[in-house]
């Protein structure tokens, strides 16, 4: 009784699910606190829409702290894109939320999953590296930065199978 009030006040671990249309506002709101371009309300509204998305958030009572988004194609995915609230960060959260959506991946019969990172982001490539992702390219100047320079893209992939 007392986590389940815990959940429902926003404090303790956050609770792992499907995000559905619904968090689409949310979603894009962290997803622009998060990234140089963020996506909008409806750019998300139509990702959820989509039967080949699958995502996963991590909510605080009704505050998301965290998603993972992906987009599927003939037994493959694509990581578009994973956030954590900066309040969230450094406490495994990341890792939760791709641990939850790479075993949803699996039973959806995927087979290989890709992402980009930016080659300069060391939290994130040291979460794909612990979860089994491998460089399989590169792509130089795909990120701008903050300060006008370009930044290289690194292709990681996992298998599932």
């Amino acid at each position: 009784m007392i986590e389940l009030l815990a959940r429902l006040l926003g404090r303790g671990e956050p609770a792992l699910s499907e995000a559905t249309v619904r968090d689409a506002a949310a979603i894009a709101a962290l997803h622009g606190a998060s990234f140089r371009r963020g996506w909008s309300d409806v750019e998300l509204e139509q990702l959820l829409t989509e039967r080949n998305t699958v995502t996963h958030r991590a909510m605080a009572g009704r505050s998301l702290r965290g998603f993972i988004l992906s987009r599927l194609a003939s037994g493959e995915a694509e990581i578009l894109s994973v956030a954590v609230a900066t309040s969230q960060r450094g406490r495994g959260l990341a890792r939760s939320l791709l641990n939850l959506h790479l075993r949803r991946l699996a039973g959806l019969g995927v087979k290989a999953v890709f992402l980009e990172v930016d080659e300069d982001n060391e939290p994130a490539r040291r979460l794909y590296n612990r979860t089994g992702f491998r460089e399989v390219g590169r792509r130089p100047g795909y990120y701008q930065k903050d300060d006008g320079q370009k930044a290289t893209a690194l292709v990681l992939r996992r298998d599932l199978a």
